[in-house]
């Protein structure tokens, strides 16, 4: 059977990398008692992968695995019998079968939801004006730095959305191996444009969902990775 999870990450968890998430969440599916599937061959190992790993220090409502598991009694039990053994911080909100036909997490993803806000006392002066301005320009460059090079590039056309709510500023944004773009370099286009001096660590980014694309080559549709499977019933 094929499993897609979905978990939120908050706290001090934000700080814990990616690959301690893995770990984490193998013992944790140990602890839980659930039925995975391990591969074959001399060092077995659970079948599991996550979809578009989040980066340190970055909380969110909508993370993803998928599993292989035996079997299943139902959702609801599976998702009690994790959340029993989870730290504060983490916890699994939907536990989904999928069809065989569903791509695994990290193919799937298309795109993804941020919101990003200035912690107390960062916030610069007369910013949502300024972003609004930004939003404005055909074009938002910025030299994007990789292990082997530097490039210009326009960001966009990977920024699907972007608007201010409340405090704060809501994104959606190119997510995956081709197009990829993360809410901070959205930002540091933004404060080089507009000429701001901003402090380290001054914001605040959550991710809210992530998607997968069923639409075609002229149009997008977004779709949430849980909702391409279904709760198993007891």
């Amino acid at each position: 059977m094929n499993i897609r999870m979905k978990f939120k990450k908050h706290g001090c968890m934000k700080f814990i990398g990616h690959l301690d998430i893995m770990r984490y969440f193998q013992k944790a599916i140990r602890r839980a008692e659930i039925d995975i599937a391990y591969s074959e061959g001399f060092s077995p190992h659970m079948i599991m992968s996550f979809a578009a790993p989040l980066g340190v220090g970055l909380t969110s409502e909508g993370e993803y695995v998928d599993l292989q598991v035996h079997s299943c009694e139902s959702s609801k039990a599976a998702i009690k019998a994790l959340n029993s053994v989870m730290v504060e911080g983490m916890e699994v909100v939907s536990f989904k079968l999928l069809p065989e036909t569903v791509k695994n997490a990290m193919a799937s993803v298309a795109a993804a939801d941020y919101f990003v806000n200035f912690r107390e006392g960062y916030a610069p002066e007369n910013w949502k004006e300024k972003f609004e301005s930004f939003l404005q320009k055909e074009e938002m460059l910025i030299v994007k730095k990789t292990k082997r090079s530097e490039a210009e590039v326009d960001l966009k056309p990977m920024l699907y959305k972007a608007e201010i709510r409340d405090e704060g500023i809501f994104m959606q944004t190119a997510c995956g191996s081709v197009n990829n773009l993360k809410p901070e370099l959205v930002m540091e286009a933004f404060v080089k444009d507009a000429g701001i001096e901003l402090a380290p660590f001054a914001l605040e980014v959550c991710r809210l969902e992530v998607y997968a694309d069923l639409g075609d080559e002229t149009s997008r549709k977004l779709v949430p990775l849980e909702e391409l499977g279904e709760d198993i019933e007891p």
